[in-house]
């Protein structure tokens, strides 16, 4: 899949946005590492901009807001729905908390964030005119989003009962770790697992990977642009990958998949 132009099917992760201490620190550390371009920042949506790949939208990032300074800078995951004012009903009565009640962003959609049943913060999008991802799966784009958790089995429950997620198994003891898939799809939306081996206090959350076409080399590139590499690239099942923070120490994963993936 690389180019996409319709909403994405409610449950699918489709879209992830960071919030930066510096913005243009940020543009040029991803312009470097992913090679992005960006659209211009709009004042009246506090300076939010888009990263673009060849032109499409695959990411977003906005100056940190006025009071939220003391924010912890990560990588928001969003999750599609056709009705958020349902599914946020649906989200409260299986146990989340709000923390922003839905709102529209103007003619682009409507979005709210919630912490879920295990302390995992994730977001709505209902799309208007941006549908979110328009470019997936390739250099530069978003290649996977998954939840690790100290509850797995709790957030599979919850998050079925909203988005009717259906779960593939594909870890073991030691790291259970499952696909999730939406009503109706023909491929796994993302992942669910944890916790994590030797994590210690790692909090709960949803989680990004950047598709690049050389891992090690991407590695590389992290830390001539000032990031920092906290997992080696390495092998696994389906590709190769290494762990990555960027200049506010917000984590992402670059990984070249494999060609099964």
């Amino acid at each position: 899949m690389t180019t996409h132009s319709n909403s994405w099917p409610a449950g699918t992760p489709c879209w992830v946005d960071l919030m930066a201490s510096d913005l243009e620190r940020t543009q040029n550390f991803y312009r470097d590492v992913l090679g992005w371009t960006f659209s211009e920042s709009q004042p009246e949506y506090g300076g939010y901009c888009n990263a673009l790949v060849e032109g499409d939208v695959v990411a977003g990032l906005s100056p940190t807001m006025e009071g939220m300074e003391d924010a912890p800078h990560v990588w928001s995951v969003y999750l599609a729905t056709d009705d958020i004012a349902a599914d946020a009903a649906t989200a409260g009565d299986a146990g989340a908390t709000q923390v922003y009640e839905p709102m529209e962003v103007g003619p682009f959609g409507s979005m709210g964030v919630w912490v879920d049943p295990t302390g995992a913060e994730f977001r709505m999008w209902q799309a208007h005119e941006h549908i979110g991802f328009g470019r997936v799966e390739e250099p530069g784009a978003v290649a996977w989003c998954d939840l690790m958790t100290g509850d797995p089995s709790t957030a599979r429950d919850f998050y079925a009962k909203i988005f009717g997620y259906t779960y593939q198994d594909i870890g073991d003891d030691s790291m259970p770790y499952a696909l999730f898939t939406v009503p109706g799809g023909d491929r796994p939306a993302g992942g669910m697992g944890g916790p994590v081996p030797d994590a210690g206090d790692a909090q709960p959350g949803w989680g990004v990977a950047f598709q690049v076409e050389d891992v090690d080399e991407a590695a590389e590139r992290v830390r001539r642009a000032g990031g920092s590499i906290s997992a080696e690239p390495s092998d696994f099942e389906y590709g190769r990958m290494a762990v990555a923070a960027g200049p506010d120490g917000e984590v992402f994963v670059v990984m070249t998949p494999s060609e099964t993936m």
